[in-house]
């Protein structure tokens, strides 16, 4: 075992990773299934039911969604190819706008990581529910949701090596289920399972918003790449690439998969299921086996995507805490993984997930889903005003007109495509992400002290 000393400064190259034969750089098959295997977790698998209250008018949020998470990959990788360092929107915002911008990026993005992997051990246990009936009992609901958490967490702690093995496996069962609802279900598709189109109060725009706030969930992940390109090899045109390719292969299998979905499994039952890529197998065939077999492919996939999220949710406060932003604690990095903000991130996710199901909560994955949805936009927002800014500062790269007129549409597309995420997440969903945000600057407050001291 070997801890990492190396500490690149602000806009410098890659970082060199520790020589531990647990620790691996991704090439660009397994950076672009960390993408995926992000994009794609549990988020698509219960989605469907959680957007189903608003119509099929959700499908065109899907597609309004869709353009802006490309343009943000777009974006991302371009930025990733300015500054290819472990840590993603935590250092663009810090080269562009110094230490507190960089901290909230940081610190907004962690707390996306581990409310997300409660989120989706939540996912992972209604599929679970298909085979095993936990939801009957409450303890046994909540062990099987920290198991969801803690298998993972132990797979990061065995080094990148095993997280990339892993992402690998999980990322190629995942499509066996979500190539098999969204092709197979065509052939089932039955308008009149659909629904209304609009079926809630209030006007088709707001219907949109609200839809997308609770979808962007499904599209968390984008920036995986970006976050851990100090663990990429040849970061500078790898990220780009893995980010794009990753983000429109799920792109692509979302759209189909949902819209399958709704038309395999009548509109009264999909907005009550706690499995609807089960029920809509079940629904094309007949019987419960099949939709037995896809829970278990479900429940694989989320665990390929907790096992990504807790190696991201560790990156971005390694990042931080090497430039005394975050408790030094973080920078312990043992066979490639930040082995501290593995421990912590996993703790505070299965807190909170006891929290949530202990307080009698209905629709816990919902609600976890729209906490994500303000603190996912932070990081997201100082991104792409960190792109704007470098474009208009003068310190863009040599490009030709065109292509610099090119980035300067995307990150104005994709900042406005993240403030209109904010505007949609409804007041709830900002009201609690302002207090998690301003939770933090105090911690920025302690840490940025401590760090004045220190240099004086």
């Amino acid at each position: 075992m070997s801890t990492a000393t190396t500490t690149p400064q602000r806009g410098s190259g890659t970082e060199t990773p520790p020589a531990d034969r647990h620790a691996r750089r991704f090439g660009l098959p397994i950076a672009t299934a960390l993408v995926m295997g992000n994009i794609i977790g549990g988020g698509i698998f219960l989605l469907p039911a959680s957007v189903a209250p608003y119509g099929t008018i959700s499908l065109v949020a899907f597609g309004v969604l869709t353009l802006g998470a490309i343009a943000l990959a777009l974006v991302f990788g371009r930025l990733a190819h300015r500054l290819p360092q472990t840590g993603g929107p935590y250092v663009y915002a810090r080269a562009a706008f110094g230490d507190f911008a960089g901290f909230l990026a940081a610190w907004s993005y962690w707390i996306t990581a581990w409310v997300s992997n409660a989120a989706l051990a939540v996912a992972a246990v209604g599929y679970l529910d298909v085979l095993v009936p936990v939801h009957g009992s409450k303890p046994a609901t909540i062990a099987a949701a920290l198991l969801f958490q803690w298998l993972p967490a132990l797979a990061n702690l065995a080094g990148t090596r095993y997280v990339g093995a892993v992402q690998i496996v999980a990322t190629v069962l995942k499509f066996v289920p979500l190539i098999l609802v969204a092709v197979g279900g065509l052939f089932f598709f039955d308008s009149a399972n659909l629904g209304p189109f609009h079926p809630s109060g209030g006007g088709a725009l707001g219907a949109v918003s609200a839809s997308a706030a609770i979808l962007l969930f499904s599209y968390l992940g984008v920036e995986s790449a970006a976050v851990s390109a100090g663990e990429v090899r040849d970061p500078r045109r790898n990220v780009g690439r893995a980010t794009v390719l990753g983000t429109l292969g799920a792109a692509a299998v979302y759209l189909l998969g949902t819209l399958a979905v709704f038309g395999t499994v009548a509109h009264d039952r999909l907005v009550t299921s706690t499995a609807p890529f089960s029920d809509a197998v079940n629904a094309m065939f007949g019987g419960s086996w099949g939709g037995a077999a896809v829970a278990c492919m479900a429940m694989v996939s989320m665990l390929g995507a907790l096992n990504g999220w807790t190696l991201l949710s560790a990156q971005a406060p390694y990042a931080a805490a090497r430039d005394g932003l975050f408790p030094k604690a973080f920078t312990v990095k043992r066979r490639g993984v930040p082995t501290v903000g593995v421990l912590v991130t996993v703790v505070l996710a299965s807190l909170l997930t006891v929290y949530n199901y202990t307080a009698g909560t209905k629709g816990v994955f919902e609600i976890l889903v729209l906490v994500t949805t303000f603190t996912a936009t932070v990081p997201y927002l100082l991104s792409t005003a960190a792109q704007i800014y470098f474009l208009l500062s003068g310190r863009s790269e040599k490009v030709s007109r065109a292509r610099l007129a090119r980035d300067a549409v995307l990150a104005l597309a994709a900042f406005g495509f993240s403030l209109w995420l904010v505007a949609g997440s409804g007041y709830a969903a900002v009201y609690q992400g302002v207090l998690f945000l301003f939770a933090g600057v105090l911690v920025y407050a302690w840490m940025a002290a401590r760090k004045q001291r220190a240099t004086a």
